[in-house]
C-alpha cells in the first residue's frame, strides 16, 4: 500500500494555508474516478498518511472557498493535480497565490 500527503503553502503571505478542503480520488478500471479520502488541511497546511493503491490519481484542492473565507478574489476556484501513485510515499505540495499556483513532487 502506498501513502499521499500534502502541504499547502500561501504564497502571498508566506504562511501555511490551513483549512484547505482536499479530495483524493483514483481511477478505477473503467476510467471513472472514486474517492479515496477527503480532508482539510491543518493549522500548519498538511495532511497526510493517506493510504492507497498505486495507479493514476488526482488531488483537487477548493481553492475557491478557501480564498473567500480570506476575503480574496481568486482565478482558480479549485486546482486538480493528475499523478501516478507507485509503491511508496507521495508528497504533492501546493504554492498557492490568488492568480497562481505550482507544484511538485516533493519528498
Amino acid at each position: 500500500m502506498s501513502t499521499v500527503s500534502s502541504h499547502v503553502l500561501d504564497a502571498v503571505n508566506g504562511r501555511p494555508a490551513a483549512g484547505v478542503h482536499l479530495t483524493l480520488t483514483r481511477r478505477e478500471g473503467d476510467g471513472a474516478y472514486a474517492v479515496v479520502h477527503a480532508g482539510r488541511t491543518d493549522a500548519d497546511g498538511r495532511v497526510g498518511g493517506w493510504h492507497t493503491e498505486p495507479g493514476l490519481h488526482r488531488l483537487r484542492f477548493d481553492t475557491g472557498d478557501w480564498f473567500a473565507a480570506q476575503d480574496v478574489d481568486t482565478f482558480y476556484p479549485e486546482v486538480e493535480i493528475a499523478f501516478r501513485v507507485a509503491d511508496g510515499h507521495h508528497h504533492v505540495p501546493l504554492l498557492l497565490s490568488p492568480f497562481a499556483y505550482s507544484t511538485y513532487r516533493g519528498s
